[in-house]
Parts: C-alpha cells; sequence; structure tokens
C-alpha cells in the first residue's frame, strides 16, 4: 500500500509504530551528515529524519537526490522530536525512514508551494494544479466542500427536494449577454447556457414540486471583477404557496445555520430595510452596515447661500468621518479629492468641514459660510469636536454613488471593515421597473418575472407611463457585509398579469409568445403562488471567510479577460468541426481581404 497514515494525522500515540508515508517534497534540509525532509500531502506535513548514523549509505544519498515537489513513499517508525515544532499537529513526531521509493520526480515549480507564495495572479493561474497544491487553496475548497454539503442538510430537512435542470436551454435577450452553444442536428440554430434555471424552478412549482433547490452553474458573458466570472455557482430555490414573509424567515433560517456550522458564527436576526431608505442613508443598495457615517442632506441648511456649486445642485449631501479632523492635512483632502475626481467616481469636487477641539469650524467653503452656518452642518450630522465632515453635491443619483464610494473608502482607510464581523440585512421593496432614457424603454430591475406587490397590481394593470414608475416588486435581496449575497422575489403567476410585464419591457406579443409562451401556458394550467430566492455561493464563501475575491472559492477560475490560461481557453476550432456545424468564419487577413 502507498500510505498507512496521511501526513497529518501521527501524533505522541503513534511513537514506536512502522508507519508507510506518501506524498509531496515540501522542502528538505542537509546538515551533511543529517537531513530533515517535509513531506507533505493535504491533511498536512511530517517531517522524515535520514541520518549517516542509522540510515544506509544508499538510503541517506537517495534522500539527497531529492527535490521539492518530488513525488515520495517512505516507510520508517515514529519518534519523538528532540526540536519541537507547535505551529503543525504532526510538531511532536518524526520518521526515522527505513525504505525510500521516488514515485515521480519533479522539475522546480516555478513558484512555491507554501502558504506565502512568491507567485503573482497569472503565473500561479497558468500552472493551478500547483497553486491548488498550496494549503490556503486547498482549505477554501475543502470549506466550499463543506458548505455546499451544509447546505443540502438544511434544506433537505425543510423538505425540499434537488433537481437538476437543463444546461442546453433557449436564448433570450433580457438581462446579460448569452453564451450560446450550435446545434449539429439544427443547423443554424443555436442553444443557450443558462444564466439561471428561473423558468425551470417556475415550472417545476407549476409541476407541484412545492419547494426546490439546485447548488447549480449558471453562466454570463459579462464584464468580469473580483466578484464576477463568466461561470458561477448558485444556491438557487423556490418555493409554492408562500408569501415573502416565509421566504425570508426560510432562507434566514438557512444563512444563519450555515455561518454557525462552518465557522462557528452566531448572526443576530436581520433587520430588514427598504430600498429607498438604503439610498437616501448610504447611496447603495447593498450597504456595508458594520460602521456608520450615515447620509444626511443639507439641502436646507447649505443651499441659497451664494455658494454656486451647492445653490445649483439637486442635492447636498455629507457624511461625518469620526476623530479624524486632526489626522487630516490639506495635504490629505487633497489627495482624498483627487481619488474623488477619478474618473470611476467623477466627482467635481469635495468640500470638507473640520469641527475643531476649541469648538470652532474650519472649511474649505469658509468664504460663503460663517461659523453659525457650519456649527449648524455639525449640529444636524451629530458630529462632535475632532470629527472631519465630507460634502458632495450633484445629481441626487450620481451624488450618492459618489458618496457611497468615498463612504467605504473612508471605512477601509480606519479600519472598521473587520472581516470576523457579519452584519446581514434583507433590502426589501425595490422598484419594479426602471425607465431608460437612452432606450426610451422600461427595464425589469430584477428579472421580468418578478411580481409587483399586491396592492400595486391593479395599478400595473392599468396605470399610466408615470404610475409605472413608482410600481414597487415584491423583491428582496441579502446583504452581508456590503456583498449582495442573495436576491429573490415573488414571482407573477397569472398570464395577464406576465404578459402586461412584458409589453411594459417592450416585447410584442410575437416576442413574448416566442420566447416565454411555455411559461405563460404553463400558468393557464394552475399555478400556485410561488417565489424564491438565490445565493451566489461563490460569493458566499469569500465574504464567510474574509476575502474580496471568488476566484480563491473556485478551482479553476477564469482570468479578467475571461480566459482559462491553464488549458488556453477560449480557442479556435477545427475546420472540420465548424463545417459540421454548417458555420463559416469570416477572419480579417493581414492584407485586409477575408
Amino acid at each position: 500500500m502507498y500510505r498507512t497514515h496521511n501526513c497529518g494525522e501521527l501524533r505522541k500515540e503513534n511513537i514506536g509504530q512502522e508507519v508507510t508515508l506518501s506524498g509531496w517534497v515540501q522542502k528538505s534540509r542537509d546538515k551533511g551528515f543529517m537531513m530533515w525532509t517535509d513531506l507533505r500531502d493535504r491533511y498536512g506535513i511530517t517531517q522524515l529524519i535520514f541520518s549517516e548514523e542509522k540510515s544506509s549509505q544508499e538510503l541517506f544519498e537517495k534522500a539527497r537526490t531529492l527535490g521539492r515537489e518530488f513525488v515520495i513513499k517512505i516507510t520508517g517508525t515514529v519518534i519523538e522530536r528532540t526540536s519541537k515544532n507547535d505551529k503543525i499537529p504532526t510538531g511532536d513526531i518524526e520518521i526515522e525512514v527505513s525504505a525510500l521509493e521516488v514515485l515521480n520526480a519533479a522539475k522546480l515549480p516555478p513558484f512555491t508551494i507554501d502558504d506565502d507564495t512568491d507567485g503573482g495572479d497569472d503565473l500561479r493561474m497558468k500552472y493551478r494544479y500547483l497553486d491548488l497544491r498550496r494549503r490556503p487553496v486547498q482549505n477554501n475548497l475543502i470549506f466550499r466542500s463543506n458548505l455546499a454539503l451544509e447546505t443540502r442538510k438544511y434544506l433537505a430537512g425543510e423538505n425540499f427536494i434537488e433537481v437538476e435542470t437543463p444546461f442546453l436551454i433557449k436564448s433570450t435577450p433580457e438581462g446579460a449577454r448569452d453564451f450560446v452553444v450550435p446545434s449539429r442536428m439544427n443547423p443554424g440554430q443555436f442553444y443557450a447556457l443558462p444564466q439561471s434555471p428561473q423558468t425551470f424552478k417556475q415550472i417545476l412549482m407549476v409541476a407541484g414540486m412545492d419547494k426546490y433547490f439546485q447548488i447549480v452553474k449558471c453562466f454570463r458573458d459579462e464584464d468580469l471583477r473580483a466578484d464576477r466570472q463568466p461561470e458561477f455557482t448558485q444556491i438557487d430555490c423556490e418555493m409554492a404557496f408562500v408569501t415573502q414573509e416565509e421566504i425570508l424567515n426560510t432562507f434566514e433560517g438557512l444563512t444563519k445555520y450555515l455561518f454557525k456550522s462552518t465557522i462557528g458564527a452566531d448572526l443576530p436576526d436581520f433587520p430588514r430595510m427598504t430600498y429607498d431608505d438604503a439610498m437616501r442613508r448610504y447611496g447603495s443598495d447593498k450597504p456595508d452596515v458594520r460602521f456608520g457615517m450615515e447620509f444626511t442632506e443639507l439641502n436646507d441648511l447649505a443651499q441659497n447661500k451664494g455658494f454656486v456649486v451647492f445653490d445649483s445642485a439637486e442635492l447636498v449631501v455629507g457624511i461625518c468621518v469620526p476623530g479624524q479632523a486632526e489626522n487630516y492635512s490639506n495635504k490629505d483632502i487633497k489627495k482624498l479629492t483627487e481619488w474623488m475626481q477619478r474618473p470611476q467616481i467623477g466627482a467635481k469636487g469635495l468640500v470638507n468641514v473640520k469641527c475643531n477641539a476649541d469648538g470652532t469650524f474650519k472649511s474649505s467653503v469658509d468664504k460663503f459660510y460663517s461659523q453659525e452656518d457650519l456649527k449648524g452642518w455639525a449640529d444636524k450630522m451629530g458630529a462632535e469636536a475632532g470629527d472631519l465632515l465630507l460634502i458632495l453635491s450633484g445629481e441626487t443619483d450620481k451624488t450618492r454613488k459618489q458618496l457611497n464610494e468615498l463612504r467605504l473608502e473612508m471605512g477601509r482607510k480606519l479600519g472598521l471593515m473587520k472581516a470576523n464581523d457579519f452584519k446581514p440585512l434583507w433590502v426589501v421593496d425595490f422598484p419594479l421597473l426602471e425607465w431608460d432614457e437612452d432606450a426610451q424603454r422600461f427595464f425589469a430591475m430584477h428579472h421580468p418575472f418578478t411580481s409587483p406587490k399586491k396592492e400595486d397590481v391593479q395599478r400595473m394593470l392599468n396605470g399610466d407611463h408615470e404610475t409605472m414608475k413608482n410600481l414597487r416588486a415584491d423583491a428582496y435581496d441579502l446583504v452581508i457585509n456590503g456583498s449582495e449575497i442573495g436576491g429573490g422575489s415573488i414571482r407573477i403567476h397569472d398570464r395577464v398579469l406576465q404578459e402586461r410585464n412584458f409589453k411594459l419591457l417592450g416585447f410584442t406579443d410575437e416576442e413574448a409568445e416566442d420566447q416565454f409562451g411555455f411559461l405563460m401556458g404553463a400558468f393557464e394550467y394552475g399555478a400556485p403562488p410561488h417565489g424564491g430566492i438565490a445565493f451566489g455561493f461563490d460569493r458566499l464563501c469569500s465574504v464567510m471567510n474574509g476575502q474580496n475575491s471568488i476566484r480563491d472559492f473556485i478551482a479553476f477560475p477564469k482570468n479578467n479577460q475571461g480566459r482559462d490560461v491553464m488549458i488556453d481557453a477560449p480557442s479556435a476550432i477545427a475546420g472540420e468541426q465548424l463545417k459540421e456545424l454548417q458555420i463559416q468564419l469570416n477572419v480579417q487577413e493581414s492584407g485586409g481581404e477575408k
């Protein structure tokens, strides 16, 4: 056999036993007459010892040929370590090796296979199979596996059944771009990879499945960033005969259970916050409530004082940064202003007020405002001596988004975003529709199957254009530490209401029937009231572990260009394959001809 124990298993009670271990050489230390080698597998590290005195000459010389990442098998006796290592579980023992077999030699790795590696992101993604040997990455995947198991355990206990839905489905224009797959047997026609199992889980409710879940891969052809990948995983759920309140309680229960069972964290009851309140208080529909600095609107105090920047603005709004008046010099304020003026944020300027210890105020707009004016601002913002006020102005929506970025930046700078401090909340009562001036049409805030709140149904069926802008959705998002962990809604289950929603979203009757006729047809055969939610599984993993990137919890992620640099995909395919699919590519050649 290759091993009697793994490399993280042996303890003092095993001293005197003969054991066999297999694994990878982490590193070796050669003292001339004695040599130590760390042997690693995914369970841990065990130290091996070779010596001129107790090992045969052949064995000792063979041990000296071992390089990093050689795959070896050893047999030996467990002995007590003279110099113990309290940093690893096996630190009290070592193996006095009596037999050594090299199972596979290894080239020198392009980066160190260690907790703190010297490899950059691109290099580690190219050699992902080596990166996956590192303990932090392995721990992330083990955590992900445990989280999936605990999810299934909880939902099964709540009478949910797991149903697999198709990966080859129909393309629809609503939402992000689809990945499409040509059909060989149906030339000129294409499948799409699902962005969500949305319509299928609604069909399952019509079919009487009652409680469905699936830990499912989804695909979106969109621009990437740290918390986005072209393929990602959802905990996808749907329930029939439920209200919004029942859904929130069920999945609040799931979230609390997952945090407790995997990381030992006890979450409090989740507060509720309306979308309007979230935007007014934080400038974001996914506010990070681990710290304060809530927005204070100052239009009534700051306008009509001769400062044209404020006087001409839709909104004047600021945050109070506690205790930072003396810590921010004029140079620091200038740097912060320049940071806000970057194209990514787009603020035109930043007004500051320092609340001095002696009760006076120093402001960048002293010319326009008296000490009494500035005291009024400070009082409204709840400021105390030593605090710093930061104020923006402009169009309401843009200014709130800009101030949200500033608030988060100050939270980061002041160390207020503690990774192990979890503050969940439900954001509810989203707008149902968003009006796009450029496209001159409505878009669904969530997706086109979201139901309006009951009290808004008749207004949706009979209202005019302006009424539509004020419709509220029976929708909800779960937010933890400023990340949207999950989102869902009560669904439309009536054909007439669904047809009306499609019409508001710019679908013709023919387009709606062509793309979603199967769903509306199903509604005519006794569709129950239903609703659900989908958790971003990769994002949940990263938030629970206080990490920013979901890549670290995906075994084989894509880079920012959507490429798998390990296997070099996407790539061109053979001409014969294109011919079978009846696809002809027009490729621009260097000479300008096609």
